[in-house]
Order: structure tokens, then sequence, then C-alpha cells
């Protein structure tokens, strides 16, 4: 007969909209242990497994503190509880909790002044560095409505109601669980007589916390002149001819070691979180061309591409190769580039894997007894993904004799190993040969996009921004297989232009300080683009060909203040230890021939 062993969760913490998926240990008839499921639809000798879910609810509904959602809130922000939009960031665990999170919170204040356009008074008293009194102790009992209870009330214990939710195995929690615990059950059924055999084994889950919602990134005109926008279809403000490109390293799930990131809570790294709080994040910023870098082959085709689909995205993905790296392949990550079906269209793809070129070059240049040490060098495995759009939009009205519009867009990942200098600066300028190329074929502008795991100033940064080096840079130096020299072949004719050197240029933009203070003037880049407990620093960037393109608004940078408080990336509010950089581009008038 059919027996429950054992469940579990894999996570005690459910969080609003993260699916709870347990784990059911079975004993078949035959006597095995399995955890297979066994529906209703396909019984087993007579017999199958009955799932439910309830909602424990008591009198009393908790509030759940918004900068430590495991705990309950005992203290609410007498300023943000009088604005609706600020309520959900207004609860507080303990005095200390508001004082920590006082210099990241006082900007939720500041900018809720700017957003209504006035100088709140309220915002100069509470934001003066007196918190005594911004604080009012909470009436859990009365504060709030009072909890409602649905019809399918299946059970009443003491003070407490079982509310079923949900009676299929997984389950995914919503907003009318905040603050609940929930509890699962796993019991057999008789298929013939649906008679439940037996006591059900069950499971507790801790209370019900909401998905940290981090406050949105704005849009940055960066142009010097106010161009006229006009709100789409899905809300995006967009001046005509324009276009937007992301570029973000999500944290693929098998490098998010809880070894690594200690500090980040474990519900909040884990995959079946971070999937949700990615998708989020990257379908709220509704970019025209998305361009992903670490994506798992498997959470691309289960995840990505399906979920992205949805938003009106066509999907092009690129694994990277596997002859360093082992074991399950579709765990393997690479880049994914998405773009929006109505803005364009596909043209062509070309994938770039530097294993090739580096077999290539090993043949060419290195010594037969060498060519074992060379490959084990350069083998990295690592890719790029280049892309031809055609774009559906253009700046001035449809001409037929106009040529169409192009766009290239690569997308990469270069290796992370911070001693291979060499290797780096190789790949860069392997892509970058490539990408002349296209260059050479088509009057196209380009988008060089992704993780480059290179500083501003390196030999690979200074490249590409360059199109040249000094023979005496340091990284240089560091070039065991000769595979640089001559270094007067290190050169490109790309004119391209970082997207956010945008924020500091000249003559541009009154009331950028703010943006300005984020990036280094010594290189015209963000001060960090990936920021861990053990490092700060930018590693994340999106190129452009200056003279077919220009930058029109950038996404506003984090300041590591703000990340700080919870010690660094990845945190329950931003899911991957990079953040995501976007940019507006318009593509400039070609002269008519």
């Amino acid at each position: 007969m059919l027996s429950v062993i054992r469940v579990h969760l894999p996570s005690e913490i459910p969080i609003v909209g993260c699916e709870l998926t347990p784990y059911v240990l079975v004993r078949r008839p035959d006597k095995t242990a399995s955890p297979d499921d066994v529906p209703e639809s396909a019984p087993l000798e007579g017999y199958f497994l009955r799932y439910k879910w309830y909602r424990v609810q008591s009198d009393k509904k908790v509030t759940i503190c918004s900068v430590h959602p495991t705990k309950q809130a005992t203290l609410q922000c007498v300023f943000c509880s009088k604005r609706r939009a600020l309520v959900p960031k207004s609860y507080h665990c303990s005095p200390k909790c508001f004082t920590d999170a006082w210099q990241h919170h006082r900007t939720l204040h500041e900018r809720a002044a700017a957003e209504n356009g006035n100088d709140d008074d309220e915002v100069v008293r509470f934001n003066s560095g007196v918190l005594a009194g911004s604080l009012s102790n909470l009436n859990l009992p009365n504060n709030g409505p009072t909890p409602f209870y649905p019809s399918n009330i299946t059970q009443k214990n003491g003070g407490e109601t079982l509310v079923e939710v949900g009676v299929c195995k997984k389950y995914t929690p919503t907003a009318d669980d905040i603050g609940y615990v929930l509890k699962f059950e796993c019991g057999v059924a008789n298929a013939e007589t649906k008679q439940s055999l037996g006591h059900p084994s069950t499971i507790l889950t801790s209370r019900v916390i909401p998905a940290p919602s981090p406050s949105p990134r704005r849009l940055i005109p960066v142009n010097g002149a106010d161009v006229m926008g006009h709100l789409d279809q899905d809300g995006r403000i967009q001046s005509a001819g324009s276009f937007t490109v992301l570029s973000y390293n999500i944290l693929s799930d098998t490098s998010a070691s809880s070894d690594l990131y200690s500090y980040c809570p474990p519900w909040a790294l884990s995959w079946p979180y971070r999937r949700q709080n990615l998708l989020r994040e990257i379908v709220g910023y509704r970019a025209d061309i998305v361009c992903l870098q670490e994506v798992q082959s498997d959470h691309f085709h289960e995840i990505f591409a399906p979920e992205l689909d949805k938003h009106g995205y066509q999907a092009l993905y690129k694994r990277k190769t596997n002859e360093v790296l082992s074991g399950n392949t579709s765990a393997i990550d690479g880049c994914a580039t998405f773009f929006r079906r109505d803005r364009f269209t596909h043209v062509k793809k070309y994938d770039v894997e530097f294993n090739k070129a580096a077999q290539s070059l090993t043949e060419a240049i290195i010594p037969p007894a060498q060519k074992r040490t060379a490959l084990n060098r350069l083998v990295k495995d690592n890719i790029a993904l280049i892309v031809v759009l055609e774009a559906k939009f253009g700046n001035q009205p449809a001409d037929p004799s106009a040529k169409r519009q192009l766009i290239c867009v690569a997308n990469t990942h270069v290796n992370v190993q911070q001693d291979l200098k060499d290797v780096k600066l190789w790949q860069v300028h392997t892509l970058l040969k490539g990408l002349e190329k296209i260059a050479a074929s088509a009057d196209i502008p380009m988008l060089v996009c992704g993780d480059f795991n290179t500083l501003p100033g390196s030999a690979a940064h200074s490249l590409l921004v360059m199109g040249k080096l000094d023979p005496s840079h340091p990284d240089l130096m560091v070039d065991p297989l000769g595979i640089l020299r001559p270094y007067t072949k290190l050169t490109h004719q790309l004119p391209l232009v970082s997207a956010y050197s945008a924020f500091v240029r000249p003559g541009i933009g009154l009331g950028l300080e703010q943006h300005r203070r984020r990036v280094d003037l010594n290189t015209n880049e963000p001060l960090f683009t990936n920021c861990t407990r053990d490092f700060i620093g930018t590693h994340d960037y999106i190129f452009y060909t200056a003279d077919t393109l220009t930058v029109e608004s950038l996404l506003e940078l984090l300041d590591e203040d703000g990340l700080r408080k919870d010690t660094a990336l990845p945190s329950p509010e931003w899911s991957s230890n990079h953040i995501a950089l976007l940019a507006e581009f318009r593509c400039m008038p070609r002269p008519r021939r």
C-alpha cells in the first residue's frame, strides 16, 4: 500500500509570489521509497496522494518589518504612514532597526516630496536628523483591517481558523497570506471511494512575508535637450525614434553559493525567490533590447524565454562551451539576448566561441611543445552572442526609398580570473575584430554589452574606448604566451564610447549632480556595477558607436550606502551581485547620398 514517509520544504520562509514545492517521500506498494508524485489521475494500485494547503488565521493580524521581513513590526514611521505609496516601507521591528536604516529611509521622504513637486515642510522636519517623534508604536490588534475570512473555512481549532487555499502539491503565496502561517498536508486517498486513509503528514511554515520591493530606479535624461516623448501602450515614456537597451549579469543559481554570499538570507538567495525577483525587475524596465549574462541553459528554456515571450520578447541564446566546465550541461550558463517583436525583427545571429579562436591561435603561433600549456591558459569556455536586428521605427517619416535601419548588438561575458589579464584582453580584441568585419559589410550602429570582468582603466577597457593601447600599459606585462605581441596589432576602428560617460558630458543636465557623484570622474564610468562584501568595482558596460548613436537617457545608478544596509549584493531587494545598466539611444540621421 502507498504511504507517506516524510515531507519537508526547502525553505521554511514563504514569500509572496514565490512558488512553494514540498519534498514528499513515499513508500510504494513494492516497498521502494520514491519522491515521485502519485496524482489522482494516475493512481498506484488504487491509491493516490492528496494535498492541501491552509492559511492558519487568527484574530490577530501580524504586521511585517519592511527592513527585516522575517520579524514582526512594532514601530511605524509617522511620515510614511500618511502617504499611501510609502506605507509598505514604514514598518520597523525596533528603534535600532529604524535608526540603522535611516540614511536610506530618509531618501524615500525626499523622493516622495520631489515627485509631489513641492518642498514638503514635513520632509525638512523629519529629515533634520531628529528621529525622536518620527515613530509611532503599533497597536497591532487594532492596526489595519479586520482579517477577511473566505467562505471555504474547513476547520476551527481554538482561536485559530484553517482556511483552505490550495489543493495541489505546489502553492504560491498571495498578498492575502502575508503575516500568516501556512500549513501543508499530504495524505493517501482511495482512488475509488475518494476517502482519505489515516492521518495526513503535515508541516507548518513560518509567517508569509511580502517580497521586498526596492525603490524604482528612474531613467535620467542626459541629452541636454527636452525631447518630447510619448507614453506607449505599456506605459513607457519614450521619444520618437529612440530605443532602450538593458545589460544585466543576473548571477546564475550555480554561482549563488551560500559560502560566497553568507550575508544574504538563505530565503533571498534561493533560486525560487531570486527567479521571481529578477523577472519582476527585468520586465519592469520594459527595455526594447535585453542582454543578460549568467543565464543557465535550463533556466533560459524553462523560465526566461517563455516568461519574456509573454511580454512580447523574442529570445536568442548562446551557452558557454563545456571543455572546461563539467557535470550537468543544462546548468552551464551563457548569454541571452531578447528584443521586443513590435520594435525589431531578427536579421542574423553570430555565435563567438573563444575556445575555437584559441585553437586557431595556438595552431598559428604556439610551438608544438607549448600547445597544451597555451590551451590550458586560453580555453576558458567564454562566449559572445552577436545579433543583427532591423528596427521597425525611424527618426523620419516613412520613406520607401530609405535604407532599412539595422542595429548590431553584442552580448558577452569575459573570463573572470583576475590574474589572466592577457586572456581577458585577447578575448576582447577577438570580439572587436569580429565586430569590425560586420561593420565593414554594412553601415550599422553597434552596441557592445556585457560583463567584461575588467576594471575601468585596464588594458581591455582602454582598448574598447581608445581603439589602441599604450605599449607601457602595466597589463601588457602579463603575456607568458606572447599572444599580445606586437602590441601595435591591438587596435580597432570602432568609435566606441561607454554609455554611462554621458553623465559627465560637458554642458548638460542641470540637476545631475547626484548622478555624477556616482560616477568616477577619472574614468567616466560608474563607481561600481558589482558590490559584494569583499569587492566593489565596475565590470559591466554598455558601449556604443558614437558616430551612429547618441545617448538620450540613462538608468540611475545605485549608491553604495543604500546597498550596504543589507551588507552587499545580492540582497533581499536586489537578487544579483551586479546591478542592471540601461541606456536609451537614438540613431543619428544618416546623410542622404
